[in-house]
């Protein structure tokens, strides 16, 4: 059977493994190399996951999704104090195992998250979908989640240089 509950100390092994698979699977799409680079969890993920999953209510919240018992997906959300007080929850990891997805998993994990930031009085919920990532674009759609800013970029690696209009060498 398939659920979604708060995470555990016991569930920071998996979730580790998890965020390990997600991490390397979110850098090969595009714009995945830079988030690696910028918001990417970075060893040793372990303590990073096993603090979100300590995180008080009033901070965060970390939930995992099972399949009879078996953890295969997690999430987590922190919240962010704005400059006016109010509160916007962040979803910073948001992972299903690909075998399990299509099941309903993401979505109730997602639940619970939402279902916390209410709860906490949060003004809004912001995620992150790479470019080129329909169906996680897609998937956070339904939850009501809309882009609020895009974020452009420029590699200035020449291994990566783009083609320039005018010509290709810089010049116009």
């Amino acid at each position: 059977m398939e659920a979604a509950r708060s995470a555990l100390p016991a569930d920071v092994a998996a979730i580790t493994e998890l965020a390990r698979t997600a991490v390397g699977e979110l850098g090969l799409l595009r714009g995945g190399p830079v988030w690696q680079l910028q918001d990417a969890r970075v060893e040793p993920i372990e303590a990073g996951i096993a603090a979100d999953v300590a995180l008080r209510p009033d901070q965060g919240l970390a939930v995992v999704g099972t399949i009879d018992e078996t953890i295969v997906g997690y999430g987590v959300s922190r919240l962010e104090a704005l400059t006016d007080g109010s509160l916007l929850a962040e979803v910073s990891d948001l992972y299903v195992d690909p075998g399990a997805r299509g099941i309903g998993l993401g979505e109730a994990m997602m639940d619970l998250l939402v279902a916390h930031a209410v709860d906490a009085g949060a003004i809004g919920i912001d995620a992150l979908a790479l470019p080129g990532d329909r169906e996680t674009k897609n998937f956070f759609e339904t939850f009501g989640l809309k882009a609020r800013a895009i974020v452009v970029h420029r590699s200035l690696r020449a291994t990566e240089q783009p083609q320039v209009p005018g010509g290709g060498d810089g010049t116009a």
